[in-house]
C-alpha cells in the first residue's frame, strides 16, 4: 500500500506540471520571447526512470541487496566523513549567478532566473518533505527514518539542471558543468552513510523533474511578479538541510 500511495503521489505531481504547462492562459508583460513554454515531454523520461528506480528499490530484494552491499563496501573502506555535500548541493545555482556576473549571460535576467530557481526549490520541497515522512525509510546510519528520497541530491540536481537549462543554448560545456558537482553530492551522501543508493537516484530524478516543472510554469508564475503596479521584487525560497529547514531571500529594489 505504501508503494502504491508513493507512486500515486509522484504521478499526481507530474500530472500537475503537465496541466499547468498545457493551459492556454494568456500571459502579458513578461520578459521572454514566447507567452507560454511548449513543454517537451521527452524531458520527463530521465527523471521518471530515476524516480522509478528509487521507488522500486524500496521493495525489490535485488535492489535492497545492492543497497546493503554498497553500504558494506563503504564500511570496509570508510572514508573520513566530510560536510562538503551540505554546500555543494547549491553550488551549481551559485555558478549561474557567477557566470552572469562574469558577463556570460544565460537565458534569463536576475529576476526571472531567481523566480525559476525559487519555484524549482519549492516544487522539490513539495516532493521530498512529504515523501520522507510517508515512506519512513531508515537511514544507513540508523539516525532517523527520513532517508527516502535524498533531499541534498534533489537540491543538487535541481540546481545543476537549472544551470543546464540556462546555458544549454549559449555554451554547452558551461551548461553541463553543474552535473559533476551534483553527482559528487549524491555520492558523498552514500559515503557519509546518510542515504542508500536508491535514495540518491530518486533524489536526482526529483531534482531534475522539479526544475523542468519550474520552467514550464514560469510564464504563469512570472505574471504574478510583473504586474504594472509592482516595482519591487521579492523572492523567498526554501533551504533544506538534513536536520534543519530554512529560507533564502532575494530582494530587488
Amino acid at each position: 500500500m505504501k508503494l502504491i500511495a508513493l507512486a500515486a503521489l509522484i504521478c499526481s505531481g507530474i500530472s500537475f506540471g503537465q496541466v499547468k504547462a498545457d493551459s492556454s492562459i494568456s500571459v502579458e508583460n513578461i520578459s521572454y520571447k514566447e507567452n507560454i513554454y511548449k513543454p517537451d515531454y521527452k524531458k520527463l523520461i530521465v527523471p521518471t526512470v530515476l524516480i522509478g528506480y528509487g521507488v522500486v528499490s524500496l521493495t525489490s530484494d535485488a535492489l535492497k541487496d545492492l543497497n546493503r552491499s554498497t553500504k558494506y563496501e563503504i564500511g570496509e573502506h570508510q572514508p573520513k566523513h566530510i560536510k562538503l555535500d551540505n554546500y555543494t548541493q547549491y553550488l551549481p545555482a551559485v555558478m549561474v549567478y557567477g557566470y552572469n556576473l562574469a558577463g556570460i549571460k544565460g537565458k534569463h535576467n536576475l529576476k526571472d532566473r531567481t523566480i525559476i530557481y525559487g519555484t524549482s526549490q519549492l516544487i522539490s520541497a513539495a516532493f521530498v518533505l512529504p515523501l520522507k515522512h510517508m515512506v519512513k525509510e531508515e537511514r544507513p546510519d540508523g539516525s532517523n527514518t527520513l532517508s527516502f528520497p535524498s533531499g541534498h541530491t534533489a537540491a543538487a540536481f535541481s540546481s545543476a539542471h537549472f544551470l543546464f537549462r540556462e546555458y544549454q543554448d549559449e555554451n554547452f560545456w558551461l551548461a553541463i558543468s553543474g552535473y559533476p558537482v551534483a553527482i559528487f553530492t549524491g555520492v558523498y551522501r552514500t559515503l557519509n552513510d546518510k542515504h542508500w543508493v536508491g535514495d540518491v537516484v530518486a533524489g536526482a530524478g526529483f531534482g531534475i523533474l522539479s526544475t523542468e516543472l519550474a520552467y514550464w510554469l514560469f510564464p504563469v508564475i512570472s505574471k504574478m511578479f510583473n504586474k504594472k503596479e509592482s516595482k519591487n521584487f521579492t523572492m523567498v525560497y526554501p533551504v533544506l538541510e538534513s536536520k534543519n529547514f530554512g529560507a533564502g531571500l532575494v530582494l530587488n529594489f
